[in-house]
């Protein structure tokens, strides 16, 4: 059964055109936030998208509300002396990139869903790693925004320089009993690239996962090197 065409009293039916300008979004981005789950929408029996005033201005409040506040313990943890002067120079440098709780943008969103493309994997995620938690500034198949970083895979990623390649997760050691791969999404297949700002310091990965333990072939591994290289200038290109 479908929702009616006029919505419920005060709450207008919109079609994806009138909610992305709302949201000051590209069409192209909204229909994306649709596929993911960020934006509620139904089809129509015309097999036209719809989404109702109330869950746009959810989200638009939703926005203002993580732009406006700062999560201070990600950059300063309670401890900062305990950290490493990379680690810390690297946490300051997440937070002047501008991108942590940012608005979802098109251009990480395509990358997201051309690195589960050209993998076939079900899940692909550009993150942040922060001194708690790994942020999605764009997720293709994963509900979860955020999980904390004692969980992420990104957080081992971002040590090193190369990519890490999980075939199966529960048979290593260091993430079998992630919450990740003990619960929901219950990760088998981890593949990511660090991301670096222009200075070097590896803000987070673009990274792809399964449900089921498998291998990237070689052309898929480096296809997704080459999204994350083109991720890297998109960061450099932002003030840090």
């Amino acid at each position: 059964m479908y929702p009616s065409c006029h919505g419920e009293p005060g709450d207008p039916v919109l079609t994806t055109r009138e909610a992305a300008r709302l949201l000051g979004i590209a069409v192209s981005t909204a229909q994306l936030w649709i596929e993911n789950g960020v934006l509620p929408a139904w089809k129509t029996p015309g097999g036209h998208r719809r989404v109702r005033l109330s869950d746009v201005s959810a989200l638009l409040r939703e926005r203002a509300g993580l732009q406006s506040v700062a999560k201070s313990a990600d950059i300063s943890p309670q401890d900062p002396g305990a950290l490493p002067g990379h680690e810390r120079a690297r946490l300051a440098a997440v937070q002047a990139s501008g991108l942590l709780d940012s608005a979802p943008e098109a251009v990480f969103d395509r990358l997201a869903w051309l690195a589960g493309e050209v993998t076939g994997c079900p899940i692909a995620l550009l993150t942040l790693v922060t001194a708690q938690r790994q942020w999605c500034k764009a997720r293709v198949g994963l509900a979860l925004a955020e999980s904390p970083r004692a969980d992420a895979f990104c957080s081992v990623t971002i040590e090193q320089h190369g990519p890490l390649v999980v075939p199966d997760a529960q048979l290593d050691s260091r993430f079998r009993e992630s919450a990740l791969v003990r619960g929901e999404p219950q990760v088998r297949f981890y593949a990511g690239f660090p991301l670096a700002d222009s200075r070097g310091y590896r803000l987070g990965a673009l990274c792809v996962m399964d449900r089921e333990p498998r291998r990237l072939r070689e052309r898929e591994l480096r296809a997704l090197g080459e999204l994350a290289a083109i991720a890297g200038d998109e960061l450099r290109r932002r003030r840090t």
